[in-house]
């Protein structure tokens, strides 16, 4: 594998703040065009991106945080699909509470401080700051496996920003407000929300960013069949 390659994969992360500086347009058009470069069932193709720049991404941002101050929110948006288990197991609950209180931890906010949690999650929908908001979306006649594709175009396009320096958070917190987004976008009922996700330079001295999520050792998760 060539050093750039695995150089991009190994440094991608989830970057919580960004710095204000734009991306120029044409970057993000090679960026999506590279990974359009993804595998899919028959090259069909399922992806669609809305790119929000200036004060189109700045009106979602407004909406959203104002939906989410609603202290109603929770019955009211709820997400089309399922991201996550009904019921958490181990080791995954472990995994899910571990980030969650690292983050925490270097942000400096203590267990039951729901406000900072609050704002903290809200930023969220700002997309923690960074200068391109990204939606994805997917016609609702795709079933299991053309999410699977769509999983690899977003992986793809998260690499190839690194390869550019530039980092990226893919973001499900949208998945909730997927009626706002799409009165928003003007988006036809046919189209499904899968996520969104943040585009940009990270700011290297938010403590945030600090956060280095673990990974199994290959041992833990493959099972090589000899015999």
């Amino acid at each position: 594998m060539p050093a750039a390659v695995e150089a991009a994969i190994a440094t991608r992360r989830s970057v919580r703040r960004f710095r204000p500086d734009p991306v120029p347009r044409e970057v993000v058009e090679d960026l999506l065009r590279l990974a359009a470069r993804a595998p899919s069932g028959t090259n069909v193709q399922p992806w669609r991106v809305h790119v929000l720049l200036g004060a189109a991404r700045q009106r979602l941002v407004e909406r959203l945080q104002a939906a989410y101050d609603d202290p109603g929110h929770v019955a009211v948006h709820v997400s089309d699909y399922d991201y996550y288990p009904s019921e958490w197991t181990s080791p995954y609950v472990e995994r899910r509470r571990k980030v969650g209180w690292d983050l925490y931890r270097l942000l400096g906010i203590a267990k039951g401080d729901k406000d900072a949690m609050h704002d903290q999650h809200r930023r969220n929908y700002a997309f923690f700051d960074a200068p391109v908001g990204l939606i994805f979306t997917i016609d609702r006649v795709f079933n299991q496996g053309s999410w699977l594709d769509y999983g690899m175009f977003l992986q793809t396009l998260m690499i190839a920003a690194r390869a550019r320096g530039l980092d990226t958070c893919a973001q499900a917190a949208f998945c909730r407000f997927h009626r706002l987004i799409a009165d928003e976008l003007e988006l036809p009922a046919s189209q499904q929300l899968v996520c969104g996700m943040a585009l940009g330079w990270a700011d290297e001295a938010a403590p945030e960013n600090a956060l280095c999520t673990e990974r199994m050792a290959v041992s833990d998760f493959v099972r090589f069949a000899v015999d």
